[in-house]
């Protein structure tokens, strides 16, 4: 039997022991390669390896089935990563150097997540169609970053897919919104929408449940209170990844954001009368440049940033209503998703000429609009 029939067969360690061994080679193999500056068509690059059980003068023996890794894009996101401070060898070290982290939070839409040990990146299976969307964003993607690195948008690391047994497992390497050393007293998934959007019952009994706009209102009703400088950077940069995603007709994205409540943390540690279990470990601190939610919004170009933020621990300082201090990680996610509807535009380009105003034009600017007026006049308030 082959260890990497999906979905529910996959032994995980197998999927885990050879993501690490094909990063480890494609870094490796990319390292002895010059740098230059990345050309249009390093954008459309895949690069296959195979990897036999018994090993190769190229791969080592290893006890997994035989499997193919692909890198896609490799100089373009060997680029990415530079933009974003990661040195090869830390890339090699986080996600290689321990075992992966397997979340069982996955998403709805079914992927797994594997999370590094030292906390910095997260790997998530994505479909095929995801995976060919990434690489169409990727020319676009490159020209934001390159004009402004600061976003809360997802920062991909790397696209791969592991080949076994007639089973493709495509992978992204992305930066991990939540430290794993902070606790998060409440996570939201945020649209913008009201539609169904209530966590559902089975997501309520879930230890760390991600409830959705309309708990949001009705937990947070007043609202997240910011300094107007972070408000006003956070919002701008809002405006900004949405003008980005807009402009490549997504839609349906949220904004993940998680709250670590200062003032409750205390308390909670009081009451455990310093027998507490919370992992008080400082996070070390995070190898990638504008990784951190304040790094996204603010640029704190250089690490090590000025004394205060150094017990933000890469949180946003906000205060609810009852004026309890909180630290905020948000991001934007779940921007691959909508890989259906720009098929569907494709399709659909001579409907568009016949009746020139169908719905789908307009759609993506529509979401953009409200999805910012909600972020900006409800979700998040200026002191």
């Amino acid at each position: 039997p082959n260890s990497f029939s999906l979905p529910l067969q996959t032994t995980s360690s197998a999927l885990k022991g050879a993501i690490q061994l094909g990063i480890t080679h494609t870094v490796g193999s990319l390292s002895t390669k010059p740098e230059r500056d990345v050309l249009m068509q390093d954008f459309y690059v895949v690069e296959s390896i195979f990897f036999p059980s018994e090993g190769s003068n190229l791969t080592p023996a290893h006890h997994y089935n035989d499997f193919r890794f692909k890198t896609y894009a490799p100089v373009a996101f060997r680029y990415f990563r530079e933009l974003f401070g990661i040195r090869p060898d830390d890339y090699l070290y986080s996600l290689c150097s321990e075992p992966l982290i397997e979340l069982s939070n996955s998403g709805a839409s079914g992927s797994l997540f594997y999370v590094s040990s030292d906390d910095e990146f997260i790997i998530k299976t994505v479909q095929h169609k995801e995976a060919e969307f990434l690489q169409k964003l990727l020319p676009g993607y490159y020209m934001n970053l390159n004009q402004n690195p600061r976003t809360l948008l997802p920062k991909f690391y790397g696209l791969y897919c592991v080949q076994a047994g007639g089973k493709n497992i495509r992978i992204v390497v992305m930066n991990n919104l939540l430290p794993r050393s902070v606790k998060m007293h409440l996570k939201y998934d945020l649209k913008g929408s009201t539609y169904k959007r209530r966590a559902s019952q089975k997501e309520r009994e879930k230890v760390f449940p991600t409830y959705k706009d309309l708990d949001f209102m009705q937990d947070i009703p007043d609202g997240l209170f910011l300094d107007s400088d972070m408000y006003n950077a956070l919002c701008k940069t809002l405006q900004r990844d949405c003008l980005v995603l807009q402009s490549f007709k997504i839609m349906d994205y949220s904004l993940l954001v998680a709250i670590h409540n200062i003032d409750l943390a205390q308390r909670e540690h009081a009451m455990a009368d310093g027998t507490s279990q919370t992992d008080t470990r400082r996070p070390a601190a995070q190898k990638a440049l504008y990784s951190t939610a304040m790094e996204s919004i603010q640029g704190e170009a250089r690490r090590g940033g000025t004394i205060e933020t150094d017990d933000q621990m890469g949180g946003i300082p906000a205060r609810n209503a009852k004026g309890e201090r909180l630290l905020l990680y948000i991001g934007i996610i779940d921007v691959l998703q909508s890989y259906r509807f720009v098929k569907k535009l494709e399709h659909s380009w001579k409907a568009l000429v016949h009746d020139g105003d169908t719905v789908s034009v307009h759609r993506p600017s529509f979401y953009a609009e409200r999805f910012q007026r909600f972020m900006c006049n409800t979700a998040f308030k200026k002191i």
